[in-house]
């Protein structure tokens, strides 16, 4: 694709060794900034953009030390889908995946988008406090109910999700702290690694876009939606017009290696 071929001949121009990464990557998308324009949404411009990579950077620095292209690419994905990485809206994530950048949608975000799609009356995630009212049954018949204490004390036990349709139609997810724990430190390295990342920073809207996607996933879906969920988490090495037609190229292997080697150094 020329946008990709074009991103590529940039990068073979070999910055100076004087030039700092940051400047490097702003660099970078000056020279960019007519072949990213092309694969922008109208509400945004590549200037725009050079300015959300720099404040992503300067946030988690690093993503400097990160394939430049991937980090293109991973904005890009946000661009498109019209959420700000790595801003206090807590919309979306450019996060450092080994040397590769892995882009991420944040609780808010994912809302945000479910609801432009326009499927959904209502659709949110709680947690739950030991000191709580709360019961919940799947089965034939499922209920959930959670009266919020006045003044909830300790760590959330458990966190839900809740989505209710256009149509009428609802569904619920429950999961414990424990279980989303799990989740956590199977799936993400930067839990992993003990890398800052929005599950240190932010762990209970991590949790609840965690129960959220996992409700989204009996949900009824227009392609659109459907392309947002299958964003989330993904590592792109090119970038295109439409950034849902590039293909993941996250290596699992670089997690299932680090796991092997802390069981090793555990023995």
């Amino acid at each position: 694709m020329a946008t990709n071929n074009a991103l590529k001949e940039q990068m073979k121009q070999a910055p100076s060794k004087e030039v700092k990464p940051e400047q490097s990557l702003n660099n970078l998308l000056k020279r960019m900034g007519p072949e990213i324009q092309r694969a922008l949404p109208k509400h945004m411009d590549a200037d725009r953009i050079a300015r959300i990579a720099l404040t992503a950077v300067r946030n988690t620095p690093k993503l400097l030390d990160c394939d430049q292209m991937s980090f293109v690419a991973a904005l890009m994905q946000s661009a498109q889908l019209g959420v700000e990485p790595n801003t206090g809206l807590g919309q979306a994530y450019l996060i450092p995946y080994g040397k590769q950048v892995q882009f991420q949608l944040g609780y808010k975000g994912l809302i945000d988008l479910a609801v432009r799609s326009g499927q959904y009356k209502a659709i949110y995630a709680h947690e739950v406090y030991d000191n709580d009212e709360f019961s919940f049954a799947y089965g034939l018949h499922k209920d959930l109910v959670h009266v919020p204490a006045p003044n909830p004390t300790g760590e959330p036990i458990g966190y839900y999700a809740v989505y209710h349709l256009q149509n009428g139609g609802y569904d619920f997810v429950y999961w414990t702290r424990e279980l989303i724990d799990q989740h956590a430190h199977k799936f993400s390295m930067a839990v992993q690694k003990g890398w800052t990342s929005p599950w240190k920073t932010n762990f209970d809207v991590m949790a609840k876009k965690t129960v959220l996607k996992e409700v989204l996933k009996y949900a009824p879906k227009s392609i659109e939606m459907q392309k947002v969920v299958d964003a989330d988490e993904t590592v792109k090495a090119d970038i295109s017009e439409d950034m849902s037609d590039v293909i993941d190229v996250t290596d699992y292997t670089v997690v299932d290696q680090e796991q092997e080697a802390n069981q090793e150094l555990a023995k």
